[in-house]
C-alpha cells in the first residue's frame, strides 16, 4: 500500500479525522501495513506494547482474560472495525506499558501500525498538534472505559 492510500485511510479514521494534511502525510510515512488472518492476535494481554494500531479493513475483538477465583474466562470489551484505533497508549506518555487486553481478528484484517513514540515526538515538537491528539485520546479513553465497564457487567 503506497503512502497516499495510507494517508487516505488515516483521514477516514476517527482518531486522526480533521488533522491538517501535512500531519496526516507525516504520520502516513511512519506507518507500516500488516495483514492478519481470522483468529490471529494483533497483540496479546501481558505483552509489552509500543504501537498504535489503526484498522483499515476487517473486524477485531478487544478481549480481556479474567481470573476471579472460581470465575475464569474472557470478556469482549469492544468490537472494532475500519477507522478505529487501539493499542499502547502509554507510549504517548513515554512510559513502558504492558498490554491490558488481547486484540483478536474476527475476519481477515488489514491494520496500520504506528510506533507511539514516533507520534509522541511529533506531539512534543508541535504543541498545537499535540493538544489536538491528546484531546482525541481523551475521547477515545472515555469510550474504552465505558466499554470496559459494560464488559464487567457481563461477568
Amino acid at each position: 500500500m503506497d503512502k497516499s492510500k495510507i494517508a487516505d485511510a488515516l483521514e477516514k479514521c476517527d482518531f486522526f479525522e480533521g488533522l491538517e494534511k501535512n500531519y496526516i502525510e507525516t504520520i502516513a510515512g511512519l506507518c507500516q501495513v500488516r495483514n492478519h488472518a481470522v483468529g490471529e492476535a494483533v497483540f496479546s494481554q501481558g505483552e509489552p506494547g509500543e504501537h498504535l494500531y489503526i484498522i483499515i479493513g476487517g473486524l477485531v475483538f478487544l478481549e480481556r482474560t479474567i481470573d476471579l477465583g472460581s470465575r475464569k474466562g474472557r470478556v469482549t470489551i469492544e468490537s472494532l472495525g475500519p477507522g478505529r484505533v487501539l493499542g499502547c497508549w502509554s507510549t504517548l506518555l513515554d512510559e513502558a506499558h504492558v498490554m491490558m487486553s488481547t486484540a483478536i481478528c474476527q475476519e481477515p484484517t488489514t491494520i496500520l501500525t504506528l510506533r507511539g513514540l514516533d507520534l509522541r515526538r511529533m506531539m512534543v515538537e508541535n504543541q498545537v498538534f499535540g493538544f489536538s491528539i491528546m484531546e482525541k485520546f481523551c475521547h477515545l479513553l472515555l469510550e474504552r472505559i465505558q466499554a470496559a465497564y459494560g464488559a464487567l457487567e457481563k461477568i
